[in-house]
């Protein structure tokens, strides 16, 4: 039997061996034709097109809250030609909102957190309140008046007004748009009181004094509005909400692969050049090990799914 045994352990011992070189191998041949990257990450893309030679090709496949894309690059091989360039929602949200998924968010392999993109609270021009506080006690004085904009049910601008009024005790009324700039127009005409929007949508109305901006919902002040506080100058403590941008293998990637292409996210990330194209579009350059990815993903799984659960959100 002890013979028998140690002939087994050797030959699985072998095989894994076996296993570790091919993966080695095909690692160091990597990438020696296209990767498709679903949905979007077009600056990421060009510049590891420029760093191996080889095209990176994004392919936008939307639908069902990122679903589709992920599905797509969740049966895909895992050979790490495939890859899924996502914001929250397919990786974190969708997991604990939607009531079926054909994928499994955590069985991805995280290559790296991309950026992150600073939320910020807008509100119409004529509505009385010029401060959060101020916001907060006008919204307590009548509840369910107010109402928030979003792109759509589950997205992160809702999340972010359930958060808001779960943090402030306030009643607010939500209001789904199908995107970006029907709700701010809206915004500016004063048919919606309030956006939890990116920065980016909102910025050109608040210079021209079309809409006030309370605060934003990062950790720290922004450089291109250093004059609008956090939520926590402003008083409401444990606010936070950035989007942010994930690029994932799928399920199975071996892990030299997944190490190769994080060095080459990471390095890519690094350059000024392209750090600098970034801040201009108000995203920050994250960056850091697979790990540390996995980890931030669960741990905004963790966060926004219990802000989802008391809101009782729930799509089909």
């Amino acid at each position: 039997m002890r013979r028998i045994l140690r002939l087994v352990v050797t030959a699985a011992a072998l095989a894994a061996a076996a296993q570790a070189c091919a993966q080695d191998e095909a690692a160091s041949r990597y990438p020696n034709r296209a990767v498709k990257i679903n949905i979007a990450a077009r600056v990421i893309a060009d510049r590891l097109t420029k760093m191996w030679g080889q095209p990176f090709v994004v392919e936008n496949r939307p639908g069902a809250g990122g679903n589709l894309g992920a599905e797509a690059v969740a049966q895909a091989e895992p050979d790490g030609y495939t890859l899924l360039a996502a914001q929250p929602a397919p990786l974190t949200t969708n997991v604990v909102m939607y009531k079926k998924l054909s994928f499994d968010p955590a069985a991805f392999e995280p290559l790296a957190i991309m950026t992150s993109i600073p939320n910020t609270l807008a509100v119409r021009l004529d509505l009385p309140a010029a401060s959060i506080a101020e916001l907060i006690a006008y919204a307590k004085a009548n509840p369910g008046k107010l109402n928030f904009g979003s792109q759509g049910v589950g997205t992160t601008p809702h999340l972010t007004g359930e958060l808001f009024a779960r943090l402030t005790g306030t009643k607010l009324t939500h209001v789904p748009y199908r995107g970006t700039a029907q709700a701010v127009n809206d915004l500016v005409a004063g048919n919606v009181d309030m956006l939890f929007f990116q920065l980016d949508s909102v910025r050109e109305q608040y210079r021209a004094h079309k809409v006030k901006m309370l605060a934003v919902t990062t950790a720290a002040r922004i450089a291109s509005v250093p004059e609008v506080p956090t939520m926590e100058e402003a008083g409401v403590k444990d606010f936070r909400s950035d989007s942010w941008n994930a690029l994932a293998a799928p399920p199975k990637t071996p892990a030299p692969i997944v190490a190769k292409l994080n060095d080459a996210i990471n390095a890519v990330l690094k350059e000024p050049e392209t750090a600098e194209h970034l801040r201009s579009m108000n995203m920050t350059p994250v960056g850091g090990a697979p790990d540390a990815a996995k980890n931030f993903i669960r741990q905004e799984t963790e966060r926004w799914g219990e802000v989802i659960r008391a809101a009782k959100i729930s799509l089909d």
